[in-house]
């Protein structure tokens, strides 16, 4: 009988590396074909349309209110969706689990433009920020809700139970020993919720809270092909960035054992 030898590769360590290769192409490739458009549409004879939608103060101003509506959209969504995630794991909720695991779907499958438009017209506001970001939260909750609901179920019993043996509290055995051990799955719901909200914020123009959605609806109702041009690019390079950033937060804030 022959001995099995370790050559040092596993489908473990290829799929590292080839996450690492990633983690360092996909930046560069979006610097890449961001540039490049930027470059082809600056160096073309534009329209006086065109240059009042694609100069630089615009498209930072479109830039800064995309990232707002982001940013405010995934606070939402990790102060709602982890606490209520925890809550619906407990013995003695887990009853109300399938109730708000059918709510957060509700949100995940209605149209993220119809939500918008209901909750503009259910309020009567005259649009901003918090008439995006509201809907737009209850429209990305259920990755993180039930990512974290699997985290947190998915934890040995066994290690639970060792906790508990030496004379851990119940709060100490979920922050010391549950959460840490669910927070790579949390982080991968969190990255695909950032992603949807980078995505549905480009319909947050017709709230009147900006965007790159300005420039794919003036490009499209007005004909202007390099508006549109920019206004996809722009808002799939940034898309990119964001999964991207949550990728090294999930190497960065993943437990040691586990990277």
């Amino acid at each position: 009988m022959t001995a099995a030898v370790d050559t040092g590769f596993s489908t473990e360590s290829g799929s590292k590396r080839a996450e690492r290769i990633r983690l360092f192409a996909q930046p560069l490739a979006v610097v890449l074909i961001v540039g490049v458009t930027m470059v082809w549409l600056f160096t073309r004879n534009l329209s006086d349309t065109e240059r009042e939608t694609l100069n630089g103060a615009a498209l930072l101003k479109n830039l800064g209110d995309h990232l707002l509506v982001t940013l405010v959209v995934s606070v939402l969504v990790v102060a709602i969706a982890v606490p209520l995630g925890i809550l619906v794991t407990r013995p003695f909720a887990r009853w109300a689990a399938p109730v708000f695991l059918a709510i957060a779907n509700i949100g995940q499958a209605a149209p993220a433009l119809g939500v918008l438009v209901l909750f503009f017209l259910a309020t009567g506001a005259t649009g901003g920020l918090w008439v995006a970001a509201i809907p737009l939260t209850f429209y990305s909750l259920l990755p993180v809700l039930r990512n974290t609901m699997v985290g947190l179920d998915q934890v040995d019993p066994a290690l639970v139970d060792a906790g508990r043996g030496i004379g851990m509290s119940g709060s100490s055995v979920l922050w010391r020993i549950e959460f840490p051990l669910a927070i790579p799955l949390i982080l991968a719901g969190l990255r695909t919720s950032l992603v949807l909200a980078v995505g549905t914020a480009t319909l947050v123009h017709f709230v009147d809270a900006g965007g790159f959605g300005l420039l794919i609806e003036a490009g499209y109702k007005l004909n202007l092909t390099r508006v549109l041009i920019a206004g996809v690019v722009l808002s799939v390079g940034l898309a990119l960035i964001v999964d991207w950033l949550g990728a090294i937060a999930e190497q960065l804030l993943g437990p040691k054992g586990l990277r």
